[in-house]
């Protein structure tokens, strides 16, 4: 099935440094969305702040998982640099995480630019577990943060010190979201939980990835 809906990937480049190693995208939270919404029919764009190669988190790589994500991390190899997107096409854009966009997404002013005419356009802006830090520089016509006021959530302060991460990151995800005025709501460590307050879409982690991909094809269509 064809749809004529556009939706924009925009994947992270950061692979580690001396704290945090092999990091980047969580592949769960690429995958399972990027093959719903191909499923779907919609044109899909994978960007990057810097084109090529989109690394995959280590942690996400088991034997266990679908063999259909394979073809998934080889179109994180080559993915489009995000000053070549012409984004004004797009119906939505999508952030997955994984520790990646903490490093980069999270300063990148041309994404800031981006998310910024989704949301003063009222284009769906949905991000998964650490991908909501490519929102949070963005601000609307007034200059108040976008998450201001609106239910948000994303990987919690307290998953990030099971995880063992909450030194190595640069800021606390969730404390930053709050300190942006966001009506933050969470469940319980590693639960299903998707926020939607009007057109962003929030999830809180990958086990929230797949709820989170049909709630934007419910807005789209």
């Amino acid at each position: 099935m064809k749809s004529n809906k556009k939706i924009l990937i925009v994947v992270t480049n950061f692979s580690g440094n001396d704290k945090i190693k092999d990091t980047g995208v969580w592949l769960e939270e690429f995958a399972v969305p990027y093959l719903v919404f191909k499923d779907t029919g919609y044109e899909l764009a994978i960007a990057s702040p810097l084109g090529g190669l989109s690394p995959v988190d280590e942690g996400s790589m088991s034997c266990s998982n679908p063999e259909e994500w394979d073809a998934c991390i080889k179109i994180l190899r080559d993915t489009t640099s995000l000053s070549e997107i012409d984004y004004k096409d797009y119906d939505a854009i999508f952030l997955p995480g994984g520790h990646g966009p903490m490093f980069d997404l999270a300063k990148d002013v041309l994404l800031k630019e981006i998310v910024e005419y989704f949301y003063n356009n009222k284009k769906i802006i949905s991000a998964v577990c650490h991908g909501p830090a490519g929102l949070v520089l963005a601000c609307d016509k007034n200059g108040e943060p976008i998450l201001k006021n609106k239910k948000v959530t994303c990987f919690t302060n307290k998953e990030e010190h099971i995880v063992k991460r909450d030194e190595d990151v640069p800021f606390l995800l969730e404390t930053k979201i709050r300190e942006l005025g966001a009506k933050f709501e969470n469940a319980s460590p590693w639960a299903e939980y998707v926020c939607v307050d009007g057109n962003i879409i929030t999830g809180q982690n990958q086990h929230s990835a797949l709820l989170l991909a049909e709630k934007v094809v419910e807005k789209l269509n």
